[in-house]
């Protein structure tokens, strides 16, 4: 699965010793994450990190596109309650769409490890019917092409 972590800067050091905790989770997935977050992630656990760019320079928004093109599969985004007038818009794009392509999201660390326990038990397999890029559905087109040679 493809998991995107967002920490605002209150809450990175939280979102590293929440990686910390289910590295043995992670480590099975592929994670993409905002360039400071990212950073900090893979050198505490040493997960290797997709790093865009910063949150501030158009990391929050690239992870924002990522998920309205269905090419990420959940978010855990650790917010700071003190958001700015301009933080709290970008939020609400980012959980727009993930309630519009129906995108796990975790914005604490409660709900983030409900997400983690669900994934780590197979709760979030249905992902893979609906993500175009999932291992599931490449397969199925490889085998499509195959049946049409």
């Amino acid at each position: 699965m493809e998991i995107a972590l967002i920490a605002n800067n209150a809450k990175k050091e939280l979102m590293v010793q929440f990686c910390i905790a289910y590295c043995g989770v992670l480590a099975k997935h592929h994670i993409c994450s905002t360039k400071v977050t990212g950073k900090m992630v893979s050198e505490a656990t040493g997960l290797p990190v997709e790093q865009l760019v910063p949150g501030k320079q158009g990391g929050t928004d690239q992870i924002a596109s990522r998920i309205a093109y269905n090419e990420i599969d959940i978010l855990l985004y650790f917010r700071d309650g003190n958001a700015d007038y301009n933080e709290l818009l970008t939020d609400n794009n980012l959980i727009r769409e993930c309630d519009i392509n129906n995108i796990p999201v975790g914005t604490n660390i409660a709900t983030a490890e409900t997400i983690i326990c669900a994934l780590e038990r197979g709760d979030l397999e249905w992902r893979n019917f609906i993500n175009p890029n999932s291992e599931y559905n490449r397969q199925k087109r490889e085998k499509e092409m195959e049946n049409h040679k």
